[in-house]
């Protein structure tokens, strides 16, 4: 393989010349259509699943041709109330069956969806706001109050409107039932448009809107089905993770609904619902963060002998790499699981580096290969120099999932994001022989944020 007049050597995947790490992993064939929506990439997909979503406590589900209907009635009402391209719309939810229609509505008219952790203060809540500008929110009853004192016409995502003082303007439930309307206004949705602004601590310190188009949500789609080996219809996935995060987002809002997938959806985090859920629903993947991973080796005995999981077969783990004793123990205790992990941020969109088969993540301490179509440089924080394979410097990537920049902050994009389309992580890494990565740090001043948010909130697969 030559490029740029460089060999890319086959085993790291490093070029001499151009100091340039490349992906091992098959590049992702990304849409030429460049006027396409990641709702239409993702419901266009063919599948024979029949059930999308199963809220794990209630029983309640909703299956793929009432999703896509449902998405379509959302759509149009969101047009009929005069919202259009480029606006934004808060949603403030736990995870819920319903949350996967909202952001696919909304991004399906070239709105955009920004979403925000049910348990930020309103402070918090209120900041986002001021820093976005959304023109609508969707949030459940009892979170009514953390938006109480905004303005905001609201969507109620449950429940009958009962509150005339807060400005509630419709529910889910009337806007799911409405008949689209034919003559509605479709605007031209194109691949670089924004789709989703996330808000995360980035690469120093504050918070701050990640702007990531359609493309990067159709190439982290791409990523999610290749890397699951997804054919049609198979897998049924528990949603432990926020939904609100990238990591939830990318797989359990957008990503596996174009597989025909089932996603077992927990509105909040608990091992004993997690765990009757698996057996009850007869799943067979299970994303987690390494808290919850070392919980089901160390009570082993005591969940194999309450609970059924022969269903399982892949357990994905993100947020932080997993030590040696971890992944034995696993092993060990759980025979018919394989274990994978990876490495991302919401600035690359969810996965920039995964271990897919157990004799990956065997290789202990490593974040993974590269994701498909993707590049990293290794530099030399001090000199600015791309560094070989074997040498640790800050983590650079570059590929069809790095983010736009930051939300209205020239500064905080022109730091974290060079002219080349090079995003710096903030991540003290160094690729070996194999083109494995491994994290070491974080570069000094950054390092909270790394191990605090990561993994509370699981950053990655």
């Amino acid at each position: 393989m030559a490029e740029h007049g460089g060999e890319i050597d086959p085993r790291s995947g490093f070029c001499k010349s151009t100091k340039i790490f490349h992906s091992k992993r098959h590049p992702i064939p990304l849409p030429p259509n460049q006027s396409l929506d990641a709702t239409t990439f993702i419901s266009s997909r063919p599948h024979n699943g029949k059930i999308a979503l199963i809220d794990a406590t209630t029983g309640q589900h909703i299956t793929y041709s009432h999703l896509w209907e449902s998405l379509d009635s959302v759509a149009s009402a969101l047009s009929d109330m005069g919202i259009r391209k480029g606006h934004v719309i808060l949603l403030l939810s736990p995870n819920s069956i319903f949350f996967p229609i909202i952001c696919l509505a909304v991004m399906s008219i070239g709105a955009i969806i920004t979403t925000t952790n049910p348990l930020n203060t309103p402070q918090e809540i209120a900041k986002q706001i001021a820093d976005s500008k959304p023109i609508l929110a969707f949030t459940t009853q009892q979170l009514l109050p953390k938006i109480a004192s905004s303005t905001l016409p609201i969507v109620l995502i449950d429940g009958q409107i009962q509150t005339p003082s807060v400005k509630i303007v419709s529910t889910l439930n009337e806007m799911m039932r409405k008949k689209p309307s034919e003559s509605r206004i479709k605007e031209r949705v194109e691949q670089n448009d924004t789709a989703t602004l996330l808000y995360s601590s980035g690469t120093t310190g504050a918070s701050k809107g990640v702007v990531s188009s359609h493309k990067n949500l159709i190439a982290m789609v791409q990523v999610v089905v290749t890397r699951f080996r997804l054919s049609e219809g198979e897998g049924t996935f528990i949603c432990t993770v926020p939904m609100f995060h990238i990591y939830g987002l990318v797989a359990f809002a957008t990503g596996l609904l174009s597989s025909g997938s089932t996603i077992i959806v927990l509105s909040k985090f608990e091992i004993h619902e997690m765990l009757s859920a698996i057996e009850k629903y007869r799943a067979t993947y299970l994303p987690l963060v390494p808290p919850i991973l070392v919980a089901l080796v160390n009570a082993a005995e005591q969940i194999k002998g309450k609970y059924d999981l022969s269903s399982l077969h892949t357990a994905l783990s993100g947020g932080a790499p997993l030590g040696k004793e971890v992944i034995e123990g696993f092993v060990e205790k759980y025979p018919n699981v394989a274990i994978l992990q990876g490495y991302g941020l919401t600035e690359s969109t969810g996965i920039g580096a995964s271990t897919d088969s157990l004799e990956e993540s065997r290789r202990y301490g490593t974040a993974g290969l590269l994701s498909p179509s993707t590049e990293a440089m290794i530099v030399d924080p001090e000199t600015g120099e791309a560094l070989p394979v074997n040498r640790t410097g800050e983590l650079w990537l570059r590929g069809p999932t790095v983010m736009k920049g930051y939300f209205g902050n020239v500064e905080a994009t022109a730091s974290t994001l060079d002219s080349m389309g090079w995003l710096r992580t903030g991540d003290l890494c160094y690729i070996d022989e194999d083109g494995f990565i491994f994290v070491v740090d974080r570069l000094k001043e950054l390092i909270k944020y790394k191990g605090y948010q990561v993994i509370l909130h699981g950053s990655s697969f």
